[in-house]
């Protein structure tokens, strides 16, 4: 089920209205295991199987890890439950990758049955894969009791909120979280409207709106040239932000209304000063839980040689690159972002030891640059498409900015609104900022959103970028 349906609509008032109504915590948590299962199913109902699978597995792997104490046996049942979710992750989402490698180089196919290129990759399989495994981990490191209630754990699985494109929860945040009787409160569930309401903002307004553009231009790459290209890029940028961004606070704004508070996923990522700060602020949950899982596992910042922390921030970034999909587009995206990460903390002399005030404003705009080059093969349909886009690119004397004149003044004021709600949020949320503000001040502002989301919503029906993750 898509957040900006009509379905999503109706679906969500009425779990509000009968989870109120109930007054037990078990009731409100089967209430909203059952609707999460709906909401997963209302998609590919035959899909539910393989959440179910992974929520079964690490249910009882975690019930054993608990009860035993023998190092080996405790080894095999971690190890069993990221073997198994893997897997799954591999068979739906990176099998027909590797059998079409292997043919390309090797001349054969991993498997002979034919199909594999049609399956669908299971909405939010990469979220809910990777959630429920730093589950089992943490169990097994002692860092969390496992949860024997299985309703709990199953609820923790597939919460609907953030079931489908995150963020990707640790189970010591939302699992006590259920164990806690919400009351109807007016600031709370009038918060999570508003952060609802500016999550459909950035979503059907800003970024489906520039999303038209994008796609022409993306979906023919050799009619495009120089400026074309680079407007084009940074408007993808303010796309993928918008709309991520955009289901964040959906997610946030929705799981607040019922009583449950998310993490923050996205910290004004543009902001950022340098390549380490960028990734502290986009996409939060998905490269704190590389960080945590990865990185420090293979030795973080104890590695003892320059060429292990090489080796080990590429690993990290590539394996970033390929979870966000099974095509090498995604792993030269990847790898790049290493390579910028490496030349930061590596390279002295670099714009990033700049100290004085105004070298920020300068670090700020270098990272930005780079990043938008990076996006160039996260939107790229493949390799040669990012190849033609690149070499185009610097073909600045056929540049037509052949663009629909009224959309692209349309996008640009709707940038300028979303760059100014984020200079107000480097130093306040902008959900308190706005509530601070007088009677006719804030009411004007809720109305002029309103009619914005009225006038100016895309609202065919557009999927979120990273459900295809």
């Amino acid at each position: 089920m898509l957040f900006n349906s009509e379905h999503f609509l109706i679906f969500f008032p009425i779990v509000v209205v009968f989870f109120f109504l109930l007054k037990k915590v078990k009731h409100r948590n089967l209430l909203l295991l059952l609707v999460s299962w709906y909401f997963y199913a209302a998609w590919k109902p035959e899909y539910i199987i393989l959440l179910l699978s992974s929520t079964l597995i690490d249910y009882f792997v975690a019930l054993k890890l608990e009860k035993t104490t023998k190092f080996n046996r405790r080894k095999q049942l971690v190890w069993t439950s990221i073997f198994v979710n893997l897997l799954i992750l591999f068979g739906f989402k990176y099998f027909h990758f590797f059998d079409k490698n292997a043919y390309r180089f090797f001349g054969y196919h991993l498997f002979r049955g034919e199909g594999f290129e049609n399956i669908l990759l299971p909405v939010g399989i990469s979220f809910y894969t990777f959630q429920t495994i730093s589950y089992t981990i943490d169990v097994y490191k002692k860092r969390i009791k496992a949860e024997h209630n299985f309703v709990k754990f199953a609820l923790f699985v597939s919460f609907f909120p953030q079931l489908v494109a995150g963020p990707i929860e640790r189970a010591e945040n939302l699992l006590p979280q259920f164990n806690k009787l919400t009351e109807i409160n007016y600031k709370r569930i009038s918060d999570g409207l508003k952060l609802i309401t500016w999550g459909f903002f950035q979503k059907i307004v800003i970024a489906d709106s520039i999303g038209y553009l994008v796609d022409a231009v993306y979906g023919n790459p050799g009619a495009y040239f120089g400026l074309d290209i680079w407007l084009i890029t940074f408007f993808f940028a303010i796309q993928i932000y918008g709309d991520f961004s955009g289901y964040t606070d959906i997610a946030r704004g929705t799981a607040k209304v019922l009583g449950y508070n998310l993490r923050i996923n996205f910290n004004l990522p543009y902001f950022a000063n340098s390549f380490s700060d960028f990734w502290k602020r986009w996409h939060i949950s998905l490269s704190s839980w590389f960080r945590d899982y990865i990185y420090f596992q293979l030795g973080g910042n104890r590695t003892k040689t320059k060429i292990r922390f090489i080796i080990n921030i590429m690993l990290v970034f590539v394996l970033s690159g390929f979870w966000h999909g099974a095509s090498w587009n995604f792993l030269i995206w990847g790898a790049l972002h290493g390579i910028f990460y490496l030349s930061e903390k590596l390279i002295p002399f670099t714009i990033f030891n700049l100290e004085k005030k105004h070298h920020k404003f300068i670090k700020i705009i270098f990272v930005f640059v780079l990043v938008n080059f990076a996006w160039i093969f996260f939107r790229a349909e493949s390799v040669k498409i990012a190849y033609i886009m690149l070499v185009n690119s610097f073909n600045f004397m056929q540049t037509s900015l052949n663009f629909n004149h009224s959309l692209l003044f349309k996008n640009f004021v709707f940038i300028a609104l979303l760059f100014i709600v984020n200079l107000i949020e480097r130093k306040k949320d902008i959900i308190s900022y706005v509530s601070e503000k007088p009677l006719f001040v804030r009411w004007g502002i809720y109305y002029f959103t309103i009619l914005m989301l009225i006038l100016f919503g895309n609202y065919g029906i557009h999927e979120f970028i990273y459900f295809r993750f």
